[in-house]
């Protein structure tokens, strides 16, 4: 069984609810259709059903929850919920109502209240649509710094012999330009978190730098050893070491030589980017060259699952995105 039909069948025993906020996009409706058959999750589409099936008549809907945001009975008690959380900034009910007309605003509603478990977003709206609901609404889990995203790199067929697990765990590759110390030790914390989890492996998680253990010296260098501190006092069970050089974090004999006695050293398979330019370049060059699968980026770090999609994504992309979120639901 491959890793996505793993992560698929974990998700299908949790029964959970997920919402989908986009009716007006086909992929997005291609997949509650393949999330319901295959029974992955309950499927919440939003958007108006006479005007979803009257655009995908090939699709079968049974079994799928069709809600429209601009008429459903909750619209009184979201607008009450939605000004009381946004009081601090002067929210009035008459802007509330103009932003649940707003798919991804109802959908954060949807899951701040608790009708759903987790949420979907972003196949036909840019990624700041879908993440400022989650930020203003869900916000993030208590103890999290910051919002930060991971991908799944699934191994090539052929195998590859740093990779014994079937995939390897990249964080943060999509979502934040820069760190703090803390928020990069949360970042990495939370990627463990979700490589066992999700992934289902035992977390060994490094600290990536272009310097290996005082190697070099410079201020990115010492962000990364103060990230590496603090995600050891705040996670001390954790397997997690840096800085390391990516070479020193997979390759045993590098390891030993570069980082002698380290947990991790030789042996990682979750890997933390010291920002967004490294882990995206990282991510896509394993993904181009190296033949590795692509799954995300996947959000962590808000209260409740909320994940955003790639504007450039297939319907199976957004089943994989659904199965993730239910397992979330887990932590």
């Amino acid at each position: 069984m491959s890793v996505l039909e793993q992560i698929k069948s974990k998700a299908s025993k949790l029964h959970k609810k997920i919402v989908l906020c986009e009716g007006e996009d086909s992929r997005v409706v291609k997949a509650a259709q393949m999330v319901t058959q295959e029974g992955i999750a309950q499927i919440v589409l939003l958007g108006d059903e006479i005007a979803i099936k009257a655009a995908n008549p090939d699709v079968d809907l049974s079994g799928v929850e069709i809600v429209n945001p601009l008429t459903d009975k909750r619209l009184g008690a979201y607008n009450s919920k939605l000004v009381e959380l946004r009081a601090s900034k002067g929210m009035t009910p008459e802007q509330a109502t103009e932003l649940l007309k707003d798919g991804t605003y109802f959908g954060a509603m949807m899951l701040k209240m608790g009708d759903v478990d987790g949420l979907v977003s972003g196949a036909c709206h840019s990624t700041a649509n879908t993440l400022r609901p989650g930020l203003q609404i869900i916000k993030t889990a208590p103890g999290v710094s910051a919002v930060s995203s991971f991908n799944l790199m699934i191994c090539p067929p052929q195998g590859n012999q740093y990779c014994p697990d079937g995939l390897v765990v990249f964080a943060d590759c999509g979502l934040n330009p820069t760190y703090t110390a803390e928020g990069l030790a949360d970042c990495a914390i939370s990627t463990a978190q979700s490589a066992k989890s999700i992934a289902g492996i035992e977390p060994k998680v490094a600290m990536l730098s272009f310097s290996s253990k005082g190697s070099a010296k410079h201020d990115n260098v010492t962000l990364v050893q103060e990230a590496t501190r603090i995600a050891k006092e705040k996670a001390p069970e954790l397997k997690l070491d840096g800085e390391l050089q990516f070479d020193a974090a997979i390759v045993p004999s590098v390891g030993e030589m570069k980082a002698k006695g380290s947990p991790v050293a030789g042996h990682a398979n979750v890997f933390i980017f010291p920002d967004l330019q490294a882990g995206n370049i990282g991510y896509k060059i394993a993904e181009r060259l190296g033949g590795f699968m692509a799954v995300g980026p996947i959000c962590q770090g808000f209260a409740k699952p909320l994940n955003d999609l790639s504007r450039g994504c297939k319907s199976e992309d957004i089943v994989a995105a659904v199965a993730i979120t239910a397992l979330q639901t887990q932590f």
